[in-house]
């Protein structure tokens, strides 16, 4: 049973007449929600639109996550190259296919996908800071000669996202302690971490290393379905 029609009549009227003064970039309002049958399960698909920005983000909501505690969530920046291509280079479309069939076996969950691409930095810049790393740079110090930090995404717009859908507090499927303490920083209530360990590859080891060593990720290939979090910490 997804978001059944009343709340989804709801929640558009929500959006119909909500503003956010002073915070026009972060500010998404839900324009359209669907049915959408999967491979990996039910799903509704709904659509945010940010006038600020001028930038579409969608939620893939599995069963009623309305008003719900302890939802299942992944928050999947977009990776063109990954996602949709099979790029070797990154975890990316593993990561993701992984969220949506464990989504898709609970009773209720979502996986938020934000047009994030490259780390924020975008998809000509991502394209370039793979150049310098054919040249021998690693993913973070491709991002840092570019003039970019190593990771220049915000998640407001998902915090943003959540509490449009009324969803009460999140288990994250997460390996990315940086993510953990940008949402809560952004009022959302995160019940514990879901690990989301991809096996490495001989192509992207090095990448997912770097990740590992230079920006904390946590990169434990034996660990269990999950790990709890004491309420406002992070884990370290």
């Amino acid at each position: 049973m997804g978001l059944s029609r009343e709340t989804v009549d709801q929640l558009l009227a929500e959006s119909r007449t909500h503003v956010c003064p002073g915070a026009p970039e972060t500010c998404v309002k839900i324009v359209a929600i669907a049915d959408l049958p999967t491979r990996f399960g039910e799903y509704q698909v709904v659509a945010f639109w940010n006038d600020g920005a001028r930038q579409d983000h969608a939620a893939f909501v599995h069963g009623n996550v309305y008003e719900r505690e302890n939802v299942p969530v992944r928050i999947h920046s977009e990776c063109l190259t990954g996602d949709a291509i099979g790029s070797l280079r990154c975890d990316c479309r593993d990561q993701l296919i992984a969220s949506l069939e464990k989504i898709g076996r609970e009773e209720a969950g979502i996986v938020l996908y934000l047009r994030q691409e490259g780390r924020g930095i975008g998809f000509a810049n991502k394209i370039r800071a793979y150049q310098l790393q054919d040249a021998g740079y690693d993913t973070v110090e491709a991002n840092e000669a570019l003039g970019f930090r190593p990771d220049e995404r915000d998640y407001e717009v998902a915090a943003h996202m959540l509490g449009s859908l009324h969803v009460g507090s999140i288990s994250i499927l997460t390996n990315n302690p940086e993510k953990l303490d940008d949402l809560r920083r952004h009022g959302v209530k995160i019940v514990r971490r879901i690990p989301l360990v991809i096996a490495p590859t001989s192509q992207n080891r090095e990448y997912l290393e770097t990740k590992r060593m230079k920006m904390g990720h946590l990169l434990n290939y034996e660990q269990g379905d999950a790990i709890a979090d004491p309420p406002g910490e992070s884990p370290r």
